[in-house]
């Protein structure tokens, strides 16, 4: 009985959803702003047909001279463009113009449209050549008046009816620019004639204004009948009929679509009562089960309280796990940080006993013994030092002794003084080390002006006594390099470590010279790169990724804590350390890059 139940609302269910699909479909098509298209597109009809007549108006404006800028005359066909694009762009979308009668309707305005701006382009450029011998009219005629008026008086009596005539043949041709007519042309000819004749009976000085006069009222005479034909083939040209054609296409096609809408409207009525009368029947079927749901949802609430309880006691047992976890990882990483201060310290006390193996060893050899014999021959002649100074052999050899003494004696203590140095920069930098490590937690590192060349030099000198007992070379590529600000003792501790390892990594090899090149440059102006490269057993593909892995190495007595450390180091300056080998026994190259920062100018 139940699996009939669930068939027959699963059945209703789906009939439901039929109908639901079937309304939405004719929401859709009904929907789909049809009318509000139809006005838009009736909208920019209008308008291009304001367009097209403003077009006209300024065309009789030029025509007559109202107007001299043919601006006027290039906007609106700008204006027509943009609007119709629109207008086909909106037809398009709706498939209108899939239509023959749209295409062919289109297609007339189009071509009319054609040919009329082809009409105003022979109209602008005859009419320019006609209203500028309009405008020169005038400019003639007072160049002829003006001739008249430098002859003398009974010369300008006999010319007078020669400047009337002039004159009238200019009026003429200024009403023939008014009211074009074969009569008033052949008068204008017949003046051109008789103004021909009467040049020759003018001085010399009159022809060349009277033929300029005469060509300009010959083009009027050309020209005027010709703008005027264009005027009245632009007039004929049906613009205005095919756009109103087309707005006859619009309202014919808006009413079917009305009337389609329509019968649409009716079945979504018809089909939204079913669809109402079958939502009461699933909503009383949906009250008789509330009270089987909510004898269920009690039952899963039961079950999600002892549920709850289980995931509480588990997150305890978690919590506890996670803690552990937390004090491992806490020693973990106290330990590592142990590791990296002793093994950075270690490379350090190298350069450590190097300096005091050689203060010692300046020590039991030192000059100033030499200093207690001599004061033992001058204690051992009390009385007669005078005598024994100048008269005795090794007397006379004790003041030049000493003088050498004093000279051997400075050399030496300045020798000492600058290993001494030495030494406590070494220590100085153990005691940084441990500073630099305790500073991992979080603290900011300190900046300061420093040579990076100079930085180098030291690194070479903690490294100097390695480096000769395995006869390395050291090549120095350094570029020029400005005082930059920087973290002295974190790049103090990645140098060594990087001089230390290209040691060790061609500490067996006895084919070829041992070569270690130190590099120094700034890269794209923003970048610091130091690189140090050496000869010697080179690197594994498949160690190539691993290669600053924390405890990680290829040396039998090393513990892979150096490059870890360095890579750290790197990444605390905001910057990077790279390692590149072309294979086992082809060398190696560690560069590392950190942001330029120059010193500050008050720095």
């Amino acid at each position: 009985m139940k699996t009939s139940n669930r068939g027959n609302l699963a059945l209703l269910c789906v009939v439901a959803l039929m109908l639901a699909s079937v309304l939405l479909f004719l929401y859709l098509k009904s929907s789909s702003n049809q009318t509000t298209t139809y006005a838009e597109s009736r909208d920019l009809i209008g308008r291009i047909k304001q367009l097209n007549a403003q077009w006209e108006t300024e065309i009789l404006k030029a025509r007559i001279a109202i107007s001299h800028n043919y601006d006027p005359l290039v906007t609106p066909l700008t204006e027509i463009t943009n609007l119709w694009e629109r207008f086909d762009t909106m037809e398009s979308s709706h498939g209108r113009n899939d239509s023959p009668v749209w295409r062919a309707s289109h297609d007339a305005y189009l071509t009319a449209m054609q040919e009329k701006t082809r009409l105003v382009e022979q109209f602008k450029s005859h009419n320019a050549v006609l209203r500028n011998s309009l405008a020169f009219l005038p400019t003639a005629e007072d160049d002829i008046q003006e001739q008249l008026a430098r002859l003398a008086d009974e010369d300008k009596l006999q010319l007078q009816n020669i400047a009337t005539d002039t004159y009238d043949l200019l009026l003429s041709s200024l009403e023939f620019a008014q009211v074009t007519s074969d009569d008033k042309a052949a008068d204008i000819l017949l003046g051109l004639n008789k103004m021909g004749v009467n040049k020759q009976r003018l001085p010399e000085q009159f022809h060349s204004p009277i033929d300029i006069l005469s060509n300009h009222i010959s083009l009027i005479l050309r020209e005027q009948p010709v703008v005027n034909r264009l005027l009245e083939n632009i007039e004929a040209v049906p613009v205005a009929e095919r756009l109103d054609d087309i707005t006859d296409l619009l309202n014919t096609d808006q009413q079917r679509t009305d009337a389609v809408d329509q019968r649409y409207h009716f079945y979504m009525l018809l089909f939204s009562v079913l669809l109402v009368l079958l939502l009461v029947y699933l909503a009383i079927h949906l009250m008789r089960s509330f009270t089987v749901i909510n004898r269920v949802n009690k039952a899963l609430q039961t079950a999600n309280d002892d549920l709850e309880l289980r995931v509480e006691e588990r997150t305890r047992e978690l919590k506890d796990t996670q803690s552990e976890l937390l004090d491992t990882a806490r020693q973990a990483g106290m330990a590592e940080i142990a590791t990296n201060v002793l093994h950075n310290v270690g490379n350090v006390l190298n350069s450590v006993n190097i300096s005091a193996d050689l203060v010692s060893r300046k020590l039991r050899g030192s000059k100033a013994q030499g200093l207690g014999k001599a004061m033992q021959l001058i204690n051992d002649h009390p009385d007669d030092l005078g005598t024994f100074l100048t008269e005795d052999a090794k007397g006379k050899l004790l003041p030049g002794y000493l003088n050498q003494l004093v000279d051997a004696i400075a050399l030496e203590q300045q020798s000492m003084t600058e290993e001494l140095a030495q030494l406590t920069k070494s220590v100085d930098h153990i005691k940084d080390i441990v500073a630099t490590q305790q500073s991992y937690a979080g603290a900011n590192s300190l900046m300061e002006p420093l040579h990076i060349s100079e930085l180098l030099e030291d690194a070479l000198r903690m490294n100097s006594g390695a480096l000769t007992r395995h006869h390395v070379q050291v090549i120095k590529e350094y570029s020029d390099v400005p005082q930059v600000m920087g973290d002295k003792h974190r790049l103090l501790l990645i140098l060594i470590n990087l001089i230390s390892n290209a040691k060790y990594a061609m500490s067996d090899l006895s084919n070829r010279p041992r070569q270690m090149t130190l590099g120094v440059k700034i890269v794209e102006d923003k970048t610091l790169q130091v690189s140090v490269k050496d000869d010697g057993e080179g690197i594994a593909e498949e160690n190539m990724t691993r290669i600053f892995a924390h405890g990680f190495t290829t040396r039998k007595e090393g513990h892979g804590f150096g490059l870890h450390s360095c890579a750290l180091a790197a990444i605390e300056m905001n910057g990077h350390l790279t390692a590149h080998s072309d294979g086992p026994g082809k060398g190696a190259m560690f560069t590392l890059q950190i942001p330029l920062k120059a010193v500050p100018e008050e720095a």
